[in-house]
């Protein structure tokens, strides 16, 4: 799941390329732990997968997320025990001529019935199961967009790059690490997103 996260973030921010020119108006940057010694105009870079690892809001969302989903594929399991039993049983019968022909029937013709609702059932709960880890994604790929932008307000550098430890799929296959922005942001987004809960309660 940590793999398809960095994936999917990668994409989502990988084209994030922030000009010192642009003139929006937002609130400053929430203050970091280190000035980069990168200077405005520069091009920059962060790494992604330090910065989702140790994002306070990514952390919480993967432990409800997680929390979740073993409750759902706790009840896929007792289901699927459940029909095997069942399937189990009827076969057992039918093999010590225990049934009639047209009992049999009848409750093969259930058994398939509830084999075919198990595989809807597990069908539907794997599509939310996606629903709820792409939803989960977006909000931190947005989170860390939305802080980007706001950092650079302040910080006017000409280009922020995202790298990972896949050079395959990142534009950034090694820079001078005091180039390196990703201490400032992380400390920046675990700062705002602390805000953000206290303001909450």
């Amino acid at each position: 799941m940590k793999k398809s996260l960095i994936v999917f973030g990668a994409a989502a921010i990988m084209a994030l390329a922030v000009s010192c020119n642009q003139n929006q108006t937002a609130a400053p940057a929430a203050e970091v732990s280190k000035d980069s010694v990168a200077v405005a105009g520069s091009i920059v870079y962060f790494n992604l997968d330090q910065l989702t690892s140790g994002y306070d809001m990514a952390n919480d969302l993967k432990s409800v997320f997680e929390t979740k989903t073993s409750g759902i594929q706790a009840e896929i399991d007792r289901r699927g025990k459940k029909l095997e039993k069942d399937m189990t049983d009827f076969q057992n019968k039918v093999d010590k001529g225990l049934l009639t022909s047209s009992v049999a029937q009848a409750q093969y013709q259930k058994i398939q019935q509830q084999q075919q609702e198990y595989q809807d059932y597990v069908l539907r709960k794997q599509q939310e199961k996606g629903e709820e880890q792409q939803v989960m994604m977006n909000q931190i790929a947005n989170a860390i967009s939305e802080f980007v932008q706001e950092y650079n307000l302040e910080h006017k550098y000409a280009l922020i790059l995202a790298t990972t430890g896949d050079i395959l799929s990142v534009p950034v296959v090694t820079g001078d690490p005091g180039l390196d922005i990703t201490e400032d942001l992380l400390a920046g987004l675990n700062e705002a997103y602390i805000k953000t809960k206290e303001a909450t309660k």
